[in-house]
């Protein structure tokens, strides 16, 4: 979950990218250089190629290969283009489990989802006088007070190598080669895989343009105890992101006026 906060200086070249972090306390450029790193090995052209790496050094800095292409965020999503983000998908979550193993946990995962989404619900924060709003509000604390969201922090499968962020800047189009990439790795981890798919699907961003999930999820294999983890896990970051709405939610600069409203009807469709 991102909320519109900048850890990094690009300089882009012809060939390469240098990332200089302009924080990192939370070891931003280790997480991306060991993603890379894993990426390269078992996925490679799924992500920028690593090339050098200062990790020590202040400000860090990490050289990349440049990718061709366009962020998929803003735009209407072709069924070309959802396609070949569910192939991306599928393969990064076909590296095996015994290197995964080798990565950190990422920071963003079920239990930390868990935890703070029913904190915020639990401050009771001002959402107006929305009357779907309200409604919204009530069925979500009924949603998070149940034993469901606990049973979402056991993960019964094998963890993958997930982004552990949904938002749609980070997956890059080529159209030449019809294919879909993905960048920024700085918060990457090993993760479950419902929850990553959760991410993708109810990220923030996707009111930045149009790019269903349920047009997404078919091309992605689920066994039916899975497809009900993704479900169970789109309630919860939907119902995050619903939370951090309000006049004065840390979400709101960052979204256009009328996002509560129509993040309320997510919320009540995922929860229906």
């Amino acid at each position: 979950m991102t909320l519109g906060r900048c850890t990094h200086d690009l300089d882009i070249q012809d060939d390469v990218v240098v990332k200089r972090y302009t924080s990192w306390g939370r070891g931003e450029p280790g997480r991306e250089w060991a993603a890379l790193t894993l990426l390269a090995e078992h996925a490679p052209d799924l992500a920028p190629v690593p090339i050098q790496a200062e990790l020590e050094a202040k400000p860090p800095v990490i050289v990349m290969s440049r990718l061709p292409g366009h962020i998929l965020r803003g735009q209407h999503a072709t069924d070309e283009q959802i396609a070949a983000l569910a192939t991306a998908l599928n393969r990064l979550h076909q590296i095996p489990a015994h290197a995964v193993e080798s990565i950190a946990p990422a920071p963003w995962g079920p239990a930390a989802a868990v935890h703070k989404t029913r904190a915020w619900a639990d401050k009771q924060p001002d959402l107006g006088d929305d009357p779907l709003v309200q409604e919204a509000f009530r069925a979500g604390a009924a949603w998070l007070a149940s034993t469901t969201p606990d049973e979402l922090m056991v993960n019964p499968l094998p963890p993958v190598l997930g982004l552990a962020d949904g938002n749609r800047a980070n997956y890059l189009w080529s159209s030449g080669e019809g294919r879909v990439q993905l960048i920024d790795w700085e918060d990457s981890g090993r993760n479950d895989r419902a929850f990553e798919l959760g991410e993708v699907c109810e990220h923030i961003s996707r009111l930045d343009g149009i790019l269903d999930a349920d047009q997404l999820l078919p091309h992605i294999y689920l066994a039916p105890a899975e497809a009900t983890r993704v479900r169970d896990f789109r309630r919860l970051i939907a119902l995050g992101w619903f939370l951090q709405l309000g006049p004065n939610g840390p979400a709101t600069p960052h979204n256009p006026a009328g996002t509560l409203h129509v993040q309320a009807e997510r919320v009540l469709q995922l929860l229906g």
